[in-house]
């Protein structure tokens, strides 16, 4: 979907948000400039032969988003090294991307929570490639419980697991930043690419989702400050944070399923590889960040942004 074919739902949202604290002429003001956004935005200059042959370390590809930007990497010729913990499924990650075109396909099976891991992992890429020029962090869960189990269901306060908020912090922050500094100095040589996979969560509280909050705030605050860090020491390392929603992923599929409001619910989400795609092009383009659906995502962070107070209420009452 490009840029202009999201601006009309941008604008409506913002305009109607508009007419109910401003009035008409601030709603009109605000359409115009986002439909001018989706005109300047609709360009897309992603060149596919940028990607041929480039070398690309992607976390988290079991299943998932991981698993389908390592497909949609291969279709492009890249080389690719892959990481989860479940070595049987690599391997099936591995063959399918080599039958796909990658140029190279190599895994590294381990645990992202782990310092030992996370050094194997950067140190097999310096010795199968010599070089990166992506790193792609996507990796999700924890090793106490499925991050799927219950999830938006309880409060903080009728579930306060110190445990299990500390486990996701570790594999899902402190990993995510672990990784990126362990492979700065090839992406230093490269000119390279650092990819992170968030959500609107890293913007925008939503009730219920307390752990996933923390980790992609964190992950925003983090990654953002390395960004003008990078710039200011002239470093050409591009960060591009990558606020994902609703994507259909298995794990998100087996899940709503399960009942008539959640397969309602499934019929909005995503196609798993329009948001792989997306993903590429916004580290390829050296974007700062990317909304992909664009029509929900930036529409939920500008006004959350904007109006923080009008979607706390939204959010309060809000059946999750």
């Amino acid at each position: 979907m490009s840029r202009l074919a999201w601006s009309s739902g941008l604008a409506a949202a913002v305009a109607a948000v508009g007419i109910g604290i401003f009035g008409r002429n601030y709603a009109l003001a605000s359409l115009a400039a986002v439909v001018g956004l989706g005109v300047y935005w609709s360009k897309d200059d992603f060149d596919p032969e940028k990607i041929r042959g480039a070398t690309v370390v992607i976390t988290g590809c079991s299943t998932g988003i991981g698993e389908e930007v390592a497909y949609q990497y291969a279709r492009l010729g890249a080389k690719i090294l892959i990481i989860a913990r479940r070595e049987n499924r690599l391997k099936e990650v591995v063959a399918k991307a080599k039958s796909l075109g990658a140029q190279e396909a190599h895994y590294v099976a381990g645990d992202m929570g782990k310092a030992e891991d996370c050094e194997r992992t950067i140190q097999a890429a310096k010795e199968k490639f010599g070089r990166l020029d992506y790193l792609v962090l996507n990796h999700g869960g924890s090793s106490i419980k499925s991050v799927h189990e219950d999830f938006g269901e309880k409060s903080w306060d009728e579930d306060p697991d110190m445990d299990f908020l500390e486990d996701v912090v570790n594999i899902n922050l402190i990993g995510y930043i672990r990784m990126a500094t362990l492979a700065l100095p090839l992406l230093k040589e490269s000119s390279g690419h650092i990819v992170v996979v968030s959500g609107p969560l890293g913007k925008v509280p939503v009730p219920n989702l307390h752990w996933e909050a923390t980790v992609k705030f964190g992950l925003d605050g983090f990654f953002s400050c390395l960004r003008l860090e990078l710039l200011r020491a002239k470093q050409d390392v591009s960060v591009t944070l990558a606020i994902l929603g609703f994507t259909k992923t298995p794990a998100v599929i087996e899940r709503l399923e399960k009942t008539e409001k959640g397969r309602k619910r499934l019929k909005r989400a995503t196609p798993i590889d329009q948001t792989a795609l997306a993903i590429i092009r916004g580290g390829a383009s050296r974007a700062r960040e990317i909304y992909f659906p664009a029509s929900f995502c930036w529409t939920v962070v500008t006004i959350g942004a904007i109006f923080p107070s009008l979607l706390d209420k939204m959010f309060v009452k809000m059946e999750m």
